[in-house]
């Protein structure tokens, strides 16, 4: 199975956080599935660092080593056809982010790995 981290996951995934459920755990660390991380996500974290909001232990560069390609994840590039589908999704979410991720796992076909409810109105396959 192809999936797509949502921020909070690839986050969670990363501290060992029991945030993350069971299920999603599963998911992400089975070696069958490949788990894609958008840039979307590790620009929000570096948001998040620059504004104050969140606080990483390590700098960043590790910690984008370590999270994403120490455990094999793909990087999704961010295509047009992402961004024009973004300019015609319906307005259930106003994070430009996850609206992004949204346009992203429509695209490709991708389950999203997810805690985040608002994201079902779109139709994505979330797991969690």
């Amino acid at each position: 199975m192809d999936v797509l981290l949502d921020t909070h996951s690839l986050l969670w995934h990363y501290l060992d956080d029991p945030k993350i459920s069971v299920r999603a755990k599963s998911v992400v660390t089975d070696p069958a599935n490949r788990v894609f991380v958008s840039p979307v996500s590790h620009w929000e974290v570096a948001i998040k660092v620059n504004t104050g909001k969140y606080t990483l232990t390590v700098p960043f560069a590790q910690f984008i080593r370590e999270a994403i390609f120490d455990n094999g994840f793909v990087i999704l590039p961010i295509e047009p056809r992402h961004t024009e589908l973004v300019s015609r999704l319906p307005r259930h979410h106003n994070d430009p982010f996850d609206r992004l991720l949204v346009a992203q796992a429509l695209a490709e076909g991708l389950a999203v790995v997810s805690v985040d409810t608002a994201l079902d109105p779109y139709g994505v396959r979330r797991l969690w």
